[in-house]
């Protein structure tokens, strides 16, 4: 399964920009537009990463932040701020609360990208000595870490998220960019990133080879 981000930004365009770069990028994504929308997804969904501005309504980032690290469950939580606050006191306060990373407004979305892959790759390995530690096994080698956080090339190609799965279903059906965009309520430009994003993730040429990828393997009904 991929590995779930919740994005929370009274922002829709800047909650739009930064779901569609990381479902294209792999992850499942799922966005609250403010603090106290976000802390309820948390406490369901128990996503692996959140990414959160300071400044909105009903409750800011840093509150956010405060409740959920009064939760022993998500202690762990990785935690970026996104701001347009650069003052140093601000940081402090923010890095005393416990959030890992600061990224300034406006943002590069590759930046972004990057800085969650470090973060998720760290939390995989303090979470891998963890269950190690809780079993009263030795700690895993750096060569069981590599192999549990690198997941063979195959099973990363075949890693969908819920909308690349939606699009490629209606792909199999024969219909256009427009028709799938009208069936599943995106813009066209939307649903040719998502098609790009899987010819890529299935190493095809073009739509006749992806369809004859997904019927061969099972990907659709």
């Amino acid at each position: 399964m991929p590995l779930l981000i919740l994005v929370a930004d009274d922002d829709p365009g800047i909650r739009l920009s930064i779901s569609d770069y990381l479902e294209l990028s792999g992850y499942s994504v799922i966005t609250a537009e403010d603090g106290q929308a976000a802390l309820g997804l948390v406490e369901k969904y128990h996503p692996h990463l959140l990414v959160t501005d300071i400044m909105m309504p009903r409750m800011d980032g840093y509150e956010l932040v405060r409740q959920l690290r009064q939760r022993p469950t998500f202690r762990l939580l990785p935690v970026i701020f996104l701001t347009e606050r650069a003052s140093t006191s601000e940081r402090i306060q923010g890095y005393k609360l416990g959030c890992d990373l600061y990224l300034p407004k406006p943002f590069e979305l590759e930046e972004l990208g990057a800085v969650i892959r470090n973060l998720l790759e760290r939390s995989q390995m303090i979470q891998v000595e963890w269950r190690s530690f809780i079993q009263g096994g030795a700690a895993p080698t750096q060569e069981v870490e590599a192999s549990r956080l690198s997941p063979p090339v195959a099973s990363v190609i075949l890693n969908l998220t819920q909308r690349e799965q939606e699009v490629l279903d209606q792909l199999t059906k024969g219909l256009s960019n427009g028709d799938i965009g009208n069936k599943l309520h995106l813009s066209p430009r939307t649903v040719e990133k998502h098609v790009s994003s899987l010819l890529r993730k299935t190493e095809t040429n073009n739509r006749s080879e992806l369809v004859r990828f997904a019927m061969e393997h099972h990907l659709v009904e």
